[in-house]
């Protein structure tokens, strides 16, 4: 079986919010980490590419692209080693999969899901839309946790708790540390799901995002908004949850996710 292979060698995934693939290619430390990394896995949010023939330079993955359909505007991907059972693209709601957010490789004994949740907006301006969303990607995650194990990785775009977050009390009603997006992401991890990064970690203080503004990384002014969340089954195979926040190249860190036996 292909889960048994998996965890006797380890397998690492990484996933990351690029912020523009074109643009961090371009970047001197972006290769050179995929090269000395060597993911088994590499899932991306935001490559917002318009070329659906669109490949990274590296020799031996299979790799899944879905952009938007608007140019330049989200887009995510899978680059694996293992070639996946099957792809799906999209969650099978026509008004979210326009925007090119999700991908979903089925492995023999788990389903990976790159997701880059739709941001809520200056101002509350698309919360209505975001918890639309939010309660159809969670129907569309039970429906696979159903049938196998589930791996979700991505930009979820919300800060859960107030550890996960610099300032919590002046960001109360920003987006991405809403009540209400906080809340519907306790009701997804209610629902069967762990935050991976919390469980092996739960005193940590650790950002994932920082802004680009008033030098915010350097100060460490972050927030914790990507994700590795699971099935509880899967935490027994589950070596190492972390971000990497040493690694520069976009706004966001890359976070990696290991299994073995």
């Amino acid at each position: 079986m292909l889960i048994e292979f998996i965890y006797n060698i380890k397998m690492k995934i990484i996933s990351w919010n690029v912020n523009g693939l074109r643009s961090a290619i371009t970047k001197e430390n972006f290769m050179p980490f995929l090269e000395a990394e060597k993911p088994d896995i590499l899932c991306l949010q935001e490559t917002k590419l318009s070329s659906p023939e669109y490949r990274l330079e590296l020799e031996g993955y299979h790799q899944y692209f879905l952009n938007a359909k608007r140019k330049g505007y989200s887009g995510t991907a899978i680059i694996t080693k293992v070639e996946p059972l099957s792809v799906k693209f999209g969650i099978g709601v026509e008004e979210h999969d326009n925007e090119g957010r999700v991908v979903t490789a089925e492995y023999d004994s788990f389903y990976l899901v790159c997701v880059y949740v739709p941001n809520s907006q200056r101002e509350l301006a698309r919360l209505a839309y975001r918890q639309h969303w939010d309660a159809d990607f969670s129907h569309f995650l039970s429906r696979l946790a159903s049938d196998k194990d589930v791996i979700v990785c991505g930009d979820l775009n919300v800060a859960h708790q107030e550890i996960d977050i610099k300032n919590p009390k002046t960001n109360m009603f920003n987006p991405g540390f809403s009540k209400e997006e906080r809340d519907d992401f306790s009701q997804l991890l209610d629902s069967g799901f762990v935050d991976t990064f919390r469980h092996f970690h739960p005193e940590e203080v650790k950002y994932s995002w920082w802004s680009y503004m008033f030098q915010a990384r350097a100060k460490n002014v972050g927030w914790r908004i990507d994700y590795f969340i699971s099935t509880p089954n899967l935490l027994q195979h589950i070596s190492k949850a972390d971000i990497l926040t040493e690694v520069l190249g976009s706004d966001h860190a890359p976070i990696v996710l290991e299994l073995n036996c």
